[in-house]
């Protein structure tokens, strides 16, 4: 049986570039004409320590992709998250997700940040599963996020350390994890 594992890439390797194109492509035939012609800035910014360009590969062949740079000092955007479809519904875009933030995590951030648009319904209900606050009304017409003055995406944000607490009546040094 194929092994499946991770791989740091970057978003020029020749593997790669297909998966992004198709993800580009994918954009392009949900949002038209110059959706998913992305200008997301140099590779290094997904280089170590600041972020990260994984590949999800089953034995040779790369099967899905994610990324994450910094969005502020203390909150990592994830991004690039796709799957091939020949292998969607498998449990790859979440798979990949909890590794991007576990990396994001170690990395030193506190917080996920990601956005996705407005017609990809199962991008949302993974977000949800995974326990992202939505920065929108989950329960308007996504449509309506395509229209002025929104610009068609729909962001979530989520902690990825425990927050804190201070115990009422007691020093700072007394915290406690929430659950």
């Amino acid at each position: 049986m194929d092994q499946i594992c991770f791989v740091e890439t970057t978003p020029d390797d020749a593997c790669i570039v297909p998966l992004i194109a198709a993800l580009a492509g994918e954009c392009r035939q949900r949002y038209g004409v110059n959706s998913g012609d992305r200008g997301d800035g140099p590779a290094s910014l997904y280089s170590a320590p600041q972020g990260a360009f994984l590949a999800l590969k089953h034995g040779d062949e790369a099967i899905g992709i994610g990324a994450y740079a910094p969005y502020d000092h203390d909150t990592a955007a994830l991004s690039h998250i796709w799957t091939r479809p020949d292998h969607r519904r498998q449990g790859v875009a979440l798979y990949m997700v909890q590794e991007l933030e576990r990396r994001a995590r170690l990395a030193g951030y506190k917080q996920a940040f990601l956005t996705t648009g407005f017609r990809q319904p199962e991008a949302v209900s993974l977000c949800l599963s995974l326990g992202y606050t939505p920065l929108f009304d989950i329960n308007a017409d996504p449509a309506r996020y395509s229209e002025p003055p929104y610009d068609g995406h729909l962001s979530f944000i989520k902690w990825l350390v425990p927050l804190t607490a201070v115990k009422p009546g007691r020093p700072d040094t007394n915290r406690v994890p929430l659950p």
